[in-house]
């Protein structure tokens, strides 16, 4: 009897583990480089996330039975990203747009907001979207704010990558007024005495979860539970959390449980971006980063290093069938060269990434980010063993025939060990050049030193003392292959 006991026990837990693991996990993309209060990393604790939409996709997935998955992209990809497959929603700060609605698909909203003006606090001449004639204003890149200025104001409207750097360039007098979600101008202006909010609210922007056409189920689900969050009240508490109950919010939101505002995070926040720190405290807050920097150096350097490895090869591939193939092969590797050099590194990472999957290939983030460079510094490496090849004296593959050397062995052994000597510097030189550029790959879900350098900064408000560290990391990976290059050439000048 005991024996059926502990069968039918060891039936309910393998039964319940089954069920357990039935559903996958909800992998959500943002971009942790938005900044207070959407998503960014914790102060007290950089190698953790937090925010606003962090609490409220966390509260979703639990509600749907799901562990939460974060995976890092560029803002600007996070709806190609959802035709790939790579994550099953994304959810930053995405307004639900018409244009938008043509091309994924949106759950309700989760939060309702408006626009708001900012201006420096000395500045008496702006007090409205109507007052922008005759002055500049900026706003963040593809936002609603921006097509609110496109067709009502008269000013100059510049675009920029971070908030943070619009409101700095109004404080110093270099833009007379920011445009932007009012989230944004309550934590990145509202604790700046030299700026000041003004005019009404402007328009309506309502933030949803972007999903897949591909996944229309999706929906539902993340429908029944934000629901259940509003009905529960969990949706308030974290808006009251982070600071973000106005009173358009709530009335447009339809919030009924009365509940005020915490202020803490909001001065937490505040305190970082006006607090003066001495020298020692940042120096020991960089010794704190440091281990997040160095992994992020590591995979910087990781990928250059498989990337340089495939852009030697590839080079060479397409110099020996520029130089020794028939005419039809030659102007193949002539075309692609003039091609790979011709277009920018970003756009091709585009394609690689998110214009292949249109035609069924579909390649891993870092194999889209290796080949993508690769490809691209194998078209300057081509013109380098051209030109190294074809420095060779003549009277030296003369001699090579004299001798009855096949074609492989005289390049091999003539050719190419005296063209090695020429080709060495500027290979060495494209080399550190694939690293600085290894900073692209972000915009297709890679982590690398750039990226955290940007995310940490924008936490801390502090662009100049990481941007430095940042800077002296890069030189430390690029210095030692400089001097080792030096080396090489130093050796083969001797055997010369």
């Amino acid at each position: 009897m005991k024996m059926i006991k502990i069968a039918f026990l060891l039936l309910g837990l393998i039964s319940s583990n089954s069920f357990a693991g039935d559903l996958p996990p909800l992998k959500w993309a943002a971009d942790a480089k938005s900044g207070a209060p959407y998503m960014f990393v914790d102060p007290n604790d950089p190698k953790k996330f937090i925010g606003f939409e962090y609490d409220i996709m966390e509260k979703l997935a639990e509600k749907m039975g799901r562990k939460l998955v974060f995976v890092q992209n560029e803002w600007e990809s996070l709806v190609p990203g959802l035709d790939r497959d790579d994550y099953d929603v994304a959810a930053n700060g995405l307004e639900i747009t018409p244009e938008r609605q043509e091309q994924v698909l949106f759950s309700k909203p989760y939060y309702i907001t408006f626009e708001q003006m900012v201006v420096n606090a000395n500045n008496q001449s702006i007090h409205s979207i109507d007052d922008l004639s005759g002055h500049s204003v900026g706003t963040l890149k593809a936002s609603l704010a921006q097509h609110i200025l496109e067709k009502n104001a008269k000013g100059e409207i510049k675009f920029y990558e971070e908030e943070s750097e619009g409101y700095k360039d109004v404080e110093n007098g270099r833009l007379d007024s920011f445009f932007v979600d009012y989230p944004i101008a309550l934590y990145y202006a509202v604790p700046n005495p030299k700026l000041k909010s003004v005019g009404p609210a402007v328009g309506k922007i309502l933030y949803g979860i972007a999903i897949s056409k591909k996944h229309p189920e999706l929906v539902e689900q993340l429908n029944q539970a934000t629901d259940q969050m509003i009905q529960s009240g969990d949706l308030e508490k974290i808006l009251s959390k982070w600071n973000l109950l106005h009173p358009f919010v709530i009335q447009e939101m339809g919030l009924k449980f009365d509940v005020t505002n915490d202020r803490a995070e909001f001065q937490k926040m505040a305190a970082l971006q006006t607090k003066s720190i001495s020298l020692k405290e940042r120096l020991v807050r960089y010794g704190t980063l440091m281990p997040l920097l160095l992994k992020g150096a590591a995979r910087s350097l990781q990928i250059s290093i498989v990337a340089m490895f495939v852009a030697i090869s590839f080079g060479l591939l397409l110099a020996l069938m520029r130089l020794y193939g028939n005419r039809g092969l030659s102007f193949v590797a002539q075309s692609v060269i003039e091609l790979l050099r011709g277009t920018p590194l970003l756009i091709q990472l585009y394609l690689i990434f998110f214009g292949l999957p249109y035609v069924g290939i579909h390649l891993d983030p870092f194999w889209a980010a290796i080949f993508g460079l690769g490809f691209n510094y194998g078209a300057y490496e081509a013109e380098n063993y051209r030109a190294g090849i074809e420095a060779v004296p003549k009277s030296q593959i003369e001699a090579a025939n004299a001798l009855a050397l096949s074609p492989s062995h005289r390049f091999i052994h003539v050719i190419f060990p005296q063209a090695y000597r020429i080709i060495l510097p500027p290979m060495t030189n494209d080399f550190i050049s694939l690293i600085k550029d290894s900073s692209l790959v972000s915009v297709i879900t890679m982590v690398e030193l750039t990226t955290v350098y940007s995310q940490l900064a924008s936490t801390y408000f502090d662009h100049l003392g990481l941007g430095i560290l940042v800077a002296l990391i890069y030189f430390a990976i690029g210095y030692p292959f400089v001097r080792l290059a030096r080396q090489l050439e130093k050796n083969l000048k001797r055997k010369i």
